[in-house]
């Protein structure tokens, strides 16, 4: 299984990665830098990659999916309730392509701040 790290401001993650197109594309863009930017309990930032939506794009998720914006061209890591969740569970602004899962805790999330520095290297 093919992974990536993710580095927010001083929080480390690694990412299992789902066998899409769009995980395929993030990963071949890797590494790349970006900066987060935050919307309730999500942090989200931009990528160098271009995606179509995929036929099993959701809006609500677990919390510590790993999401593609595609009209945003924005990785989203939802770790709570967003502004417009209705229930315990993150609603994204759209329909995203699930690219993979956080592996262990992602609670550590809530530490990042707007502005903060994004780096996404292969693991």
């Amino acid at each position: 299984m093919k992974r990536l790290r993710i580095e927010a401001g001083a929080v480390r993650l690694e990412v299992e990665l789902r066998d899409t197109a769009t995980a395929r594309a993030i990963l071949a863009a890797a590494p790349f830098e970006s900066r987060a930017q935050t919307w309730g309990e999500e942090v989200y930032f931009a990528a160098p990659v271009a995606a179509s939506l995929e036929p099993d794009a959701e809006q609500v998720v677990e919390p510590g999916t790993v999401c593609f914006w595609t009209e945003g061209r924005a990785i989203a890591l939802p770790f709570g309730r967003t502004p417009i969740s209705t229930d315990e569970r993150p609603k994204l602004a759209a329909r995203c392509n699930l690219v993979g899962r956080i592996a262990g805790d992602f609670s550590a999330l809530a530490k990042v701040r707007a502005g903060d520095p994004v780096r996404v290297s292969e693991a």
